[in-house]
């Protein structure tokens, strides 16, 4: 196997993993705004809902974007942070958001090698 098809397989996967993530973030954002609105309202955020659905979806885009791919990563980091936070304070399991945030940092590495690099 040569770099070239390597890097056409990374480059691939990463498309592909980012797309779905996106989808999965566009559809829980949809739910937050259209489909279950009340079910922000059982973990006392409804009032929040807008906001944090359009912080959604533009951390998924700048997430989905090859040059915004490092800010979209941080910032879907720190939603699942704080999405880890509510399911403890709410004595919901953790697993479903911890696994995709992981997902969300295997994607990013994927996509960009680099990611963690200071300078």
């Amino acid at each position: 196997m040569t770099t070239s098809e390597v890097s056409k397989t990374r480059m691939i996967a990463g498309w592909v993993l980012s797309g779905l993530l996106t989808l999965l973030y566009l559809y829980s954002a949809s739910g937050k705004l259209f489909i279950n609105p009340d079910q922000m309202g059982q973990i006392k955020l409804a009032d929040w809902r807008i906001i944090i659905a359009l912080g959604e979806i533009g951390s998924a885009l700048l997430f989905l974007i090859p040059k915004t791919n490092k800010l979209g990563t941080l910032l879907l980091s720190s939603y699942m942070g704080g999405a880890i936070i509510i399911h403890m304070t709410g004595g919901i399991s953790i697993m479903m958001p911890a696994v995709i945030l992981i997902l969300v940092w295997i994607t990013g590495f994927i996509r960009n090698p680099l990611l963690c690099k200071l300078d």
